[in-house]
């Protein structure tokens, strides 16, 4: 398992890009958490982070390559028009899908994906990728979400390809917005 620093995974952003490409599992800084990602239209990859996550069914959040993105595959709504607007931030939006954008292992049975674009630098190489990403906390069900090297689980650890690490995180996960019914529901983490 390769650690890049935030400075070498700028400056090893063609790398980066390509092993994203290729299929491989990485860990993440968002302006949050840290993330577990794979390239959300790969479903050998993503079926390998719910094992290795030990979450079977769960449905896992994307980190959009762009709000055009999110338009082009989600149902967006005067409604929720008003909160896309607030993104790039802290915050995952549940929509409706107008297509298959992702790999059905994203979202098991469901015509619904959660959408973030973070407000991070990390971003950008997902943006020039123009590929969804699956964003999903760094850690086993029920146990603490990763905040530094020093407490990745060891189980994780095993199905990572490279962590691309800037220090110790003092997030907490995004807050959770469902668009998908009447009214929206919000859900602090």
């Amino acid at each position: 398992m390769q650690v890049y620093t935030a400075a070498e995974a700028k400056l090893k952003r063609a790398e980066i890009e390509s092993r994203i490409a290729r299929g491989q599992i990485f860990i993440h800084p968002t302006d949050t958490i840290y993330g577990i990602g794979c390239n959300a239209l790969q479903s050998k990859i993503v079926q390998k982070i719910r094992e290795l996550k030990q979450r079977p069914e769960t449905p896992f959040s994307i980190m959009a390559p762009s709000i055009e993105w999110i338009k082009e595959n989600c149902v967006v709504s005067k409604k929720t028009e008003k909160y896309i607007k607030e993104l790039p931030g802290p915050v995952t939006l549940i929509l409706k899908t107008k297509k298959q954008c992702v790999a059905p292992e994203v979202s098991p049975n469901s015509d619904t994906v959660g959408v973030r674009i973070p407000d991070h630098w990390f971003h950008d190489i997902i943006q020039e990728l123009e590929v969804p990403i699956i964003t999903t906390s760094a850690n086993l069900v029920g146990k603490a979400f990763m905040t530094s090297l020093d407490n990745l689980d060891p189980e994780i650890q095993k199905g990572i390809d490279f962590i691309i690490y800037e220090g110790e995180k003092q997030g907490r996960p995004s807050k959770i917005i469902n668009l998908t019914g009447e009214k929206p529901t919000i859900k602090e983490r």
